[in-house]
């Protein structure tokens, strides 16, 4: 049993040297305050909203000589309250941070409704980063505009355009020209990655504005989890 979601990516964080306040929503269950215990032991400062309606998300994955035979998840995906949203708004507005990291796995909390009422509480000037990761469920990482940092994987970035056919150089650059980021990283699984980015006038003749990192993984035992790493340390990187 382990934290994942959202909570690693702080643990992430916190590994990596930074101070974390952790916010999210858990139910009124064991799962909830093993979630709260565990954050705390990693030293992230958790802001937790008890939802009693709603179960904390628990994904089981049944595994067998090395392959993934069955996945049963307990989750309730429906939207957040609107007193929930206005809670996560005072704490994105109030809460002192020079980075804020939206990490979105389509389990009730980002929609396209929530979303622009959470980007909104963002002060002005703060590093903003986005990562959509959807496995079962819908998300359009394009909801997350003007940003500074996204990492959308190759499937995200498809269903966000509606594109299952063009090259992954082109679909990255319509992809990063219509969220108005900063810089993108689209995930290429064991490819590697393909970053995006804008480059200076003056600094053109020296770097490109879109690159390719090889995966560095020769041996890969499980990939779940290796999205949420790259997720925090770009993000302190950059």
């Amino acid at each position: 049993d382990f934290v994942g979601g959202a909570g690693i990516v702080a643990k992430h964080l916190k590994q990596a040297g930074a101070e974390v306040v952790f916010s999210t929503v858990l139910g009124d269950d064991p799962l909830g305050e093993l979630t709260r215990k565990d954050m705390a032991k990693a030293g992230v400062d958790c802001h937790t909203i008890v939802d009693p309606t709603r179960p904390t998300t628990n994904k089981n994955v049944i595994v067998a000589g090395g392959y993934h035979l069955l996945k049963v998840d307990t989750v309730d995906n429906r939207s957040i309250s609107e007193k929930i949203v206005g809670q996560l708004q005072q704490r994105i507005r109030e809460i002192p941070a020079d980075i804020v990291v939206f990490s979105d796995f389509r389990h009730g909390i980002f929609n396209r409704n929530t979303i622009p009422e959470l980007t909104k509480a963002i002060p002005e000037g703060k590093f903003r980063v986005a990562d959509s990761q959807v496995a079962s469920r819908w998300g359009n990482i394009l909801e997350f505009t003007g940003f500074d940092l996204l990492t959308p994987n190759e499937r995200e970035a498809r269903f966000a355009l509606g594109d299952q056919d063009s090259v992954v150089r082109p679909l990255g650059l319509e992809l990063y020209s219509r969220a108005q980021c900063k810089t993108l990283f689209l995930k290429l699984g064991e490819r590697g990655l393909m970053g995006f980015r804008a480059i200076p006038q003056s600094n053109a003749e020296y770097a490109r504005s879109f690159f390719t990192l090889d995966s560095f993984a020769d041996r890969v035992i499980d990939a779940v989890g290796s999205g949420d790493a790259l997720l925090a340390y770009a993000t302190l990187s950059l």
